[in-house]
């Protein structure tokens, strides 16, 4: 088993996670040893009329997806990109992510997705530093201005090409040949959302993605017959890694997305096409559920609705449960690599939720020294297990910080466990508001504010202040149809009701008709703390 791989562009990806455990977990039938495409392919031959994917175009089946893949591997192939190559893709939700996704591992080389979306700075850093051999594109529009990329030899295009662009439309000179690929060599790079200055990327093995991470996803699944996942964050998020690699590679089910986040369209799926389970993060699935009423609404076939990539808030819980009639069940996970149903999943106790899997990632809490806590006690929460990613991409200096010798991966997030061993999230240990030396945690503040029978949303974040250093500010979206609560009603009720220290109350409201969304679906905290700081200017 190889433990090192590079990449023709010369970025180095290794696997600190010690090669006895790969083995073991490979072994025990945690992971499956075969290479995403492999998988793919075999879910083809056995139900090739299935469908594979339900997107804004319709319907594809497996055959139908299978031949689209082929098609697009074979161009890549032709152009001399395989094995180890880091191949970028900027693609919409749809068939065309999902294809060119797996097309990419067919050949043997390393996707990097990435979400869409105007601006180029983020996405020309991701590939430089990635060193990308090439990046797939729906319109050459959306393409990286190659000059600053030295590395960047072929830029494809879904449509139309020219003297920029080479078209994946155009045919292929001679039929794909896949073979097997290392299932332990990188298949995926997972992009983080920025909570560093850069996003982190972190590289994940075929083994990884369709052993530890679809064993979270397969355990959600309580019917007969294959999952129906409506995914609603983008494919090319952390979150939306359960999609193409998972959902369709490792399990053979249907993936149902949109283009782009739409509440009522995505109400209208989940009432025509009956997914199984529907992902998303809070926001959204708080605005699907304020949703008016469809016509002959029939949740038949929903087992439960997945939330992820932020804490979920107990009024956005209830008014899931009580619009859809389903468990809400919230998950933990990072693109660090760990994925866990949490103690607040609303589901039964006895049913052992929020407890680790350790066929995903055993999970243990740490103190400042790395030596593990008692029960009970918070600290930072470590991972390790069949879904462990490699390493960081291009950043020793993140694997220093985050990676230990003996292959625990540090999350940078709080919890801890408690005697029954369920896990606990307490949020970012670097999410912070100091303000005149004392540390604020915004998840504190933010978990007990959503309380408030008048708060549909709540993001707390820092404004900065020439005395204190940071005031917080409490940015608020209202429920509908309550009278909008003012600050001091606010601050009372965190201190009077739900018992929150004094000096962590917020000193600061931003009402919002909407909070602003990042690529991957969850708060934007960036364009809040600048909205906060120009509309509190006057009141500090």
């Amino acid at each position: 088993m190889r433990t090192g791989w590079t990449s023709n562009a010369g970025v180095g990806i290794r696997d600190l996670v010690p090669a006895r455990l790969r083995r073991a977990w490979s072994e025990q039938g945690l992971c499956p040893d075969r290479d995403l495409y492999t998988l793919f392919s075999g879910h083809v031959r056995r139900h090739p009329g299935r469908t594979a994917v339900i997107d804004s175009a319709g319907s594809v089946d497996y055959a139908g997806l299978d031949a689209r893949v082929r098609h697009i591997a074979a161009r890549l192939a032709e152009s001399g990109l395989g094995d180890r190559d880091i191949i970028a893709v900027r693609v919409p939700n749809g068939r065309d992510a999902v294809a060119a996704e797996l097309a990419v591992a067919a050949i043997g080389a390393v996707a990097l997705p990435y979400p869409p979306g105007p601006g180029s700075r983020g996405p020309a850093s991701l590939l430089a530093r990635a060193r990308a051999r090439a990046v797939i594109v729906s319109h050459l529009s959306d393409a990286v201005p190659g000059a600053r990329l030295p590395w960047l030899e072929s830029v494809f295009t879904l449509g139309e090409g020219g003297r920029a662009a080479q078209s994946l439309a155009a045919p292929a000179r001679q039929p794909f040949l896949p073979r097997p690929v290392d299932p332990e060599a990188p298949a995926r790079i997972l992009v983080s959302s920025g909570s560093e200055a850069d996003p982190k990327m972190v590289a994940y093995s075929h083994n990884a993605m369709a052993g530890g991470r679809a064993t979270y996803v397969r355990a959600l699944h309580t019917g007969d017959g294959p999952m129906r996942n409506l995914v609603l964050v983008p494919l090319a998020s952390s979150f939306g890694s359960c999609g193409t690699s998972v959902t369709l590679a490792a399990l053979g089910g249907t993936l149902l997305v949109q283009e782009s986040f739409d509440a009522a369209e995505a109400l209208r799926v989940i009432v025509e096409h009956r997914p199984t389970h529907v992902f998303g993060v809070p926001t959204m699935l708080r605005r699907i559920a304020e949703q008016p009423p469809a016509r002959r609404e029939d949740f038949t076939g929903l087992q439960a609705v997945v939330s992820s990539g932020a804490a979920l808030p107990d009024a956005t819980a209830e008014a899931c449960r009580a619009r859809f009639g389903r468990p809400v069940i919230t998950v933990y996970g990072s693109s660090d690599g760990v994925n866990c149903h949490t103690a607040a999943t609303g589901l039964s106790p006895e049913t052992g939720t929020g407890l680790p899997d350790p066929a995903v990632a055993r999970i243990r809490i740490t103190d400042d020294t790395g030596a593990p806590v008692p029960a009970g006690h918070p600290g930072e929460i470590c991972a390790r297990g069949p879904m462990t990613p490699l390493c960081y991409v291009a950043d020793p200096g993140l694997d220093a910080r985050y990676r230990t010798p003996t292959g625990w991966v540090r999350t940078g997030d709080r919890g801890l466990l408690d005697d029954r061993g369920r896990l606990h999230v307490l949020g970012r240990i670097k999410q912070i508001v100091v303000r005149g030396g004392y540390n604020i945690s915004p998840a504190e503040v933010e978990r007990e504010l959503a309380a408030h029978a008048a708060v549909a949303e709540v993001a707390c974040v820092g404004v900065p202040d020439p005395d204190l250093g940071e005031r917080l500010c409490a940015c608020i979206r209202q429920a509908p149809g309550v009278p909008p609560p003012d600050l001091r009603e606010l601050t009372t009720f965190l201190d009077s009701q739900r018992g929150l220290e004094r000096r962590k109350l917020p000193e600061l409201l931003l009402r919002v008709e909407e909070m602003p969304l990042g690529p991957s679906g969850k708060i934007c905290r960036r364009t809040l703390a600048l909205m906060a700081a120009r509309e509190t200017s006057d009141i500090r």
